[in-house]
């Protein structure tokens, strides 16, 4: 087993190397790949020192049977054939696929089975905000349909990648001294501040955010389910929050819904309201599951249950996941 990291310098580049390592990934070699800037850099893995190949249009890939893919869309949809022409199974983590017809959109915990139709060996990777949420999703959509959510997201700086996790962090000493806050990674100063909008605004008035979590939801669950989003910037460092309102076709009591997150799939269940026990990104960066807590009743709906839930957005928002596609992949022998 040979596998491919593209874009192996970025923020989900090296958290790739880390969950791949912590999870002693099936492999007999690893390859890394980046830009002509990145091309020499050098990196530690078991033990091993590996360099940075400059990601060409070339034979580089023909014995290479996975490639976790995290440069950008334009890269992704620039090198997708050198890349998998081959035969090798790409694993892209941009946005360039995921809502083509022929590239399966897949969060194992919910439709794993969708690996098993990949025409063109590409599989996509959600977006992490819509990551989070299908996963505890599920639990309740196997209680009774959900026909609507609402959804307003509190997300970290690790959205923006490496620079945006810098420029808080600058900020902060920034603050602290007293100096100038300098702002680059995102439209506004982000430390003690939240910014409403996460990436640009459509002819709609939602975000391309906003508008993927509605557009993603539907397809990774097979679903008519409606989702009305707010995504807002918040000043933390890693680890998305979100606040979910659902609409089932049933009531679903708070128990049901208590019971069937305890059990899910990827899913630890955080809600003990009297200890003031519920999910909080400072604490839970670097996990790999979905935490979900303070479940109650909507107050406002007869069919309504409302929901917390945090989770790492480098880790199961991007590389994670998309390891955890490798591996059902290879349990399921469609990877050999």
């Amino acid at each position: 087993m040979k596998v491919a990291i593209v874009g192996a310098s970025g923020a989900v580049g090296q958290e790739f190397l880390k969950v791949l390592e912590e999870r002693d990934f099936p492999m007999d070699e690893l390859v890394l790949f980046g830009s002509a800037r990145s091309a020499g850099k050098t990196y530690q893995f078991k033990g091993k020192t590996l360099t940075v190949k400059e990601l060409k249009h070339n034979d580089d890939f023909k014995d290479i049977d996975i490639a976790m893919t995290s440069a950008g869309g334009g890269t992704s949809k620039e090198f997708a054939e050198t890349i998998t022409k081959h035969g090798t199974i790409m694993i892209d983590n941009s946005s360039a696929f995921r809502m083509e017809d022929d590239v399966p959109l897949v969060v194992p915990e919910v439709n794993a089975d969708d690996c098993k139709n990949a025409p063109r060996n590409i599989i996509a990777n959600p977006n992490c905000t819509t990551i989070q949420m299908v996963v505890a999703l599920k639990a309740i959509e196997e209680l009774s349909h959900i026909k609507q959510v609402h959804v307003s997201t509190y997300q970290s700086a690790s959205g923006a990648g490496a620079s945006g996790m810098a420029e808080l962090e600058a900020q902060i000493k920034q603050i602290a001294e007293g100096k100038e806050v300098d702002v680059q990674a995102f439209a506004y100063q982000l430390m003690l501040n939240l910014i409403p909008q996460v990436d640009v605004f459509t002819d709609n008035g939602y975000t391309k955010e906003e508008m993927k979590m509605y557009n993603e939801t539907q397809k990774i669950m097979h679903s008519d389910v409606k989702v009305s989003a707010t995504c807002v910037r918040v000043p933390v460092l890693r680890a998305h929050s979100e606040a979910i309102w659902i609409e089932t076709e049933r009531p679903v009591s708070p128990g049901e819904a208590t019971a069937a997150f305890a059990k899910a799939d990827g899913v630890v269940l955080m809600d003990e309201p009297k200890e003031q026990t519920y999910p909080m990104p400072l604490f839970l960066a670097g996990k790999d599951e979905v935490f979900v807590g303070r479940i109650r009743k909507d107050l406002a709906n007869p069919n309504g249950l409302t929901f917390w839930c945090v989770s790492d957005q480098i880790k199961k928002g991007a590389a994670l996941n998309a390891v955890q596609i490798a591996e059902h992949m290879i349990k399921d022998g469609l990877i050999k």
